[in-house]
């Protein structure tokens, strides 16, 4: 029932990108930056974690999941550090989706040459 539960959460977050992709003339880049500040703000808000917690891989993994991470990191490290925690969490909460996401960019570019779509 897991699985099920994070195709649909994840799929209909796909849905949404993709509706708005076709219907609006917002560039993917701007909707991506979107679904990340909505992120940030649920989780900040608190309504996040209990979607991750019903629906697991596909409330976390999509980049609403990312925006979560940096609210969540935000906030346990304003807990700890005070002020200073604002520019430090999110960072620090992220490192290590962002490292996975350059070291397994860069493995792509040297196994694989780009070759021209024409």
């Amino acid at each position: 029932m897991d699985y099920v539960k994070a195709f649909l959460i994840g799929g209909l977050l796909c849905l949404i990108g993709q509706v708005l992709i076709d219907r609006t003339k917002l560039s993917p880049a701007r909707i991506l930056v979107g679904y990340v500040t909505v992120g940030v703000l649920l989780g900040a808000l608190g309504v996040y974690q209990p979607l991750v917690d019903f629906a697991g891989a596909g409330a976390s993994v999509p980049l609403t999941g990312f925006g979560n991470t940096l609210a969540k990191g935000v906030r346990q490290a304003v807990e700890t550090d005070g002020f200073l925690g604002i520019f430090s969490g999110g960072l620090k909460a992220a490192a290590s989706g962002i490292t996975a996401a350059i070291a397994a960019g860069l493995t792509v570019g040297i196994l694989f040459k780009a070759k021209d779509k024409s």
